[in-house]
């Protein structure tokens, strides 16, 4: 297979992380929070908090055997050695698909492992998440509650009272029913309002065509994207911005939702309209955090729409080459149900892709002609 063909398939791969249930819920208690969308959050999480690219790369990763070996919620008793060695196995597998995938599985074993300090900062995001995923919920859940009591006092959560204790004695005011303050409180708010992201249903299938995408899942997928991708990256990229960008790029739909591109024949997408609602979005949420780190986080979204440098071209590149492989993969998808011509395609979305990608392009291309018969 060629170097494209096997990147492409690990990716398709990973999107079944996306059916991965865990037992945590949304905010919103409307359904459990599933696996892809709790490493976007745990991202997001590492990009707010001072992670560096690294450590970020490991939480992208770091689930992504739970394709094989399922979730294991920390509250019920598990035989650490089985799963240790069936996570293993699984990574083996899964990184086992692409070309470079041996550095992803060092990366991931790094994590595992919890001694290198970007392994650390990850496994810090990875254990806080789930606690503010309760507490930050307008009405907790009772046993999730017990559940988060009992991991600060004796479980994993434990040593975080040494580690980060601020953040920690955040989690121990809410549990007594009070409002932290300063800085801190400021991201854990913009990061609690960043959950809605999960429940914004994008018009993408997901690859088995079970049910629609939705915005955080799809921000997940396409960092890993652009970890899996950087080998066909243009000169000037800096991987790192890139995956913080596509971290990013979506959040605003929490106001105004997805805009699918092929939707009103593809007059929609982009309007004066629309790009006003996000602009005003992006102020309003990034205008949660702390002032400063507001207006970098703000910046960045607005490079990424500006769509002008290196960084951004390539990431706007990936954000259309994504949902073309999830059509491919799904026989069809919103291809199908806005009754999209090959000359559309290349038109509204091939374009774009050829101007950052050219590579991933032609590949796409070849497997899109199959579909429409051209």
């Amino acid at each position: 297979m060629s170097d494209l063909t096997r990147r492409f398939a690990f990716l398709v791969e990973a999107d079944r992380l996306k059916s991965v249930e865990r037992a945590n819920v949304l905010m919103n208690l409307s359904r459990p929070e599933n696996s892809a969308e709790h490493s976007w959050h745990v991202a997001l999480y590492g990009l707010v908090f001072g992670a560096s690219d690294r450590a970020i790369a490991m939480l992208l990763l770091h689930d992504l055997v739970e394709i094989d070996t399922g979730d294991h919620p920390i509250h019920l008793a598990h035989d650490a050695a089985a799963v240790h060695a069936a996570e293993d196995a699984a990574a083996r597998r899964l990184f086992g698909m692409f070309p470079g995938g041996e550095d992803a599985l060092a990366l991931w074993r790094e994590f595992e492992a919890g001694e290198s300090a970007d392994a650390r900062m990850a496994k810090r995001m990875d254990h806080v998440q789930p606690l503010f995923q309760v507490l930050c919920a307008p009405r907790p859940l009772p046993d999730h509650v017990t559940i988060v009591r009992d991991n600060m006092a004796s479980g994993r959560a434990k040593r975080l009272w040494t580690e980060w204790p601020e953040v920690m004695a955040a989690a121990g005011a809410m549990l007594a029913g009070q409002t932290p303050g300063g800085e801190l409180a400021q991201r854990l708010n913009f990061l609690a309002e960043a959950d809605r992201l999960k429940s914004v249903l994008r018009a993408s299938l997901l690859c088995d065509a079970s049910r629609r995408e939705n915005s955080a899942e799809h921000s997940w997928h396409l960092a890993l994207y652009a970890l899996v991708m950087a080998a066909h990256a243009g000169p000037g990229v800096d991987i790192g911005r890139v995956i913080r960008m596509l971290l990013l790029h979506d959040l605003v739909e929490i106001d105004t939702g997805d805009v699918p591109i092929h939707s009103q024949n593809g007059q929609a997408h982009h309007s004066e309209a629309q790009l006003a609602a996000e602009e005003a979005a992006a102020r309003r949420i990034f205008g949660l955090l702390p002032e400063a780190q507001g207006r970098e986080l703000h910046a960045l979204w607005a490079e990424f729409e500006a769509n002008e440098t290196p960084d951004a071209v390539f990431a706007k590149s990936l954000d259309r080459a994504q949902p073309v492989m999830q059509n491919i993969a799904s026989g069809g998808g919103t291809w199908a149900e806005y009754r999209v011509t090959y000359t559309q395609l290349v038109e509204r979305v091939g374009q774009r892709i050829d101007r950052g990608a050219p590579a991933l392009w032609s590949w796409l291309s070849e497997s899109a002609r199959v579909y429409f018969g051209v």
